[in-house]
């Protein structure tokens, strides 16, 4: 097989011919993350959460995918409200996403919810096939001109 780079053209993404079909953005019926206000604002703190029992659907196989998800982020004004992480973490089980389209999705839900000063976010999926997957994401809030 012939290595492909950018610029020449990729090779087609489903060689094996499966059926791709991953839950459309405006179908996943996430939970809303709620928030409260943050205290300290100016006072940086760290705040980590470690979420062992994720769950998601595989787009390819319709199998589960578990994964420990973990958010380490500074506050700026807000807090998210640990209740409401739950059980939008919790309606990822329905969802047919990808391990790197999940991440990017929570991160996304995550800074519009809380407008952190940073966040990230990390996405430890089970042993699959004998592929170890680990997924990253991270945002940092612009720095706004004095």
């Amino acid at each position: 097989m012939k290595a492909t780079t950018e610029g020449i053209g990729l090779p087609p993404p489903n060689w094996q011919g499966l059926e791709i079909r991953s839950t459309p953005r405006e179908e996943m019926n996430l939970y809303p993350l709620d928030t409260f206000p943050y205290e300290y604002v100016g006072r940086e703190i760290r705040i980590h959460f470690e979420i062992p029992e994720f769950t998601c659907i595989c787009p390819f196989s319709d199998f589960p995918d578990f994964a420990t998800i973990r958010i380490e982020y500074v506050p700026n004004e807000r807090c998210i409200e640990l209740k409401s992480l739950k059980l939008y973490i919790n309606s990822f089980r329905q969802v047919k996403i990808f391990h790197e389209h999940v991440i990017n999705v929570i991160l996304e839900d995550f800074v519009r919810a809380c407008d952190p000063l940073r966040v990230e976010i990390e996405g430890d999926f089970n042993v699959r096939g004998n592929i170890k997957t680990v997924v990253r994401a991270s945002y940092q809030r612009p720095q706004r001109e004095k």
